[in-house]
């Protein structure tokens, strides 16, 4: 199983990277988790036609600014895009005239599903959580092969990020927050809560994305919030666009 972070930033785009959203390479699909403007490099990485699922956390813009490319990812046989509720809605207006073309015209048949109450059967394990942040979030667990990955953006340290972490062969958390900050009422990880997450999952490896923009300006804080994590949680990586690991 292969793991491209196409972008790894929170909020906006800036020389450090694009929005956030991650690619998984299996034998048989394509699954990606939100859809910021690092989707747009999906294009590179997917030559041979197959199924492909999309899992958006929520609809805050840095995680769905990319949609409107879909247009040109003609390697996906079909496309299934998981949401929280209100996604069609979403999806409706966002992928609609004057701001792009709808999904009716994509070179690929979609189908949409609101999550939790809408699970269709799937090829592949998938477990749902809703997260703590300002607007309704889910976060997600993926097992394929054996291989379990778990997906928690945006949130704040909540039970729930832990238990779709419990065991996985790779937690791939935000962290939007500097070492030592807090924000209870727009609820982010810094450093150190993402390492404790993975301390309390057991989780094998930890890897950072969503930096917040603003905060983090350059890839040496980035590593810098690295090194605070693996303080906690040894087996920890910053993530940079186009990194690919193997699990």
């Amino acid at each position: 199983m292969q793991i491209i972070f196409l972008g790894t930033n929170g909020w906006y785009d800036t020389k450090t990277g694009d929005t956030v959203s991650t690619l998984i390479k299996t034998n048989d699909y394509y699954i990606i988790f939100d859809a910021g403007n690092g989707i747009n490099k999906v294009y590179d990485h997917c030559s041979e036609p197959k199924p492909a699922y999309l899992f958006l956390s929520h609809f805050h813009l840095d995680h769905i600014s990319g949609l409107h490319t879909l247009v040109r990812l003609k390697c996906f046989k079909n496309l299934t895009i998981f949401g929280p509720e209100g996604i069609k809605e979403a999806l409706n207006t966002i992928l609609n005239d004057p701001f792009s073309i709808p999904l009716s015209a994509l070179p690929f048949k979609t189908k949409v599903y609101a999550l939790p109450k809408e699970t269709p059967d799937l090829p592949f394990n998938m477990e749902t959580r809703h997260l703590r942040h300002a607007s309704r979030t889910l976060g997600y667990r993926i097992t394929i092969d054996k291989k379990t990955v778990a997906y928690c953006s945006d949130t704040g340290y909540c039970e729930n990020a832990v238990l779709l972490a419990k065991n996985s062969d790779l937690l791939i958390t935000e962290c939007a927050y500097k070492s030592g900050q807090i924000d209870e009422s727009w609820p982010h990880l810094n450093p150190e809560v993402a390492a404790q997450i993975a301390k309390e999952a057991s989780a094998r490896q930890l890897v950072l994305i969503h930096f917040d923009a603003a905060l983090y300006k350059t890839m040496k804080e980035r590593k810098e919030a690295e090194k605070t994590a693996k303080k906690i949680f040894k087996n920890t990586f910053a993530a940079k666009d186009n990194l690919s690991i193997e699990i």
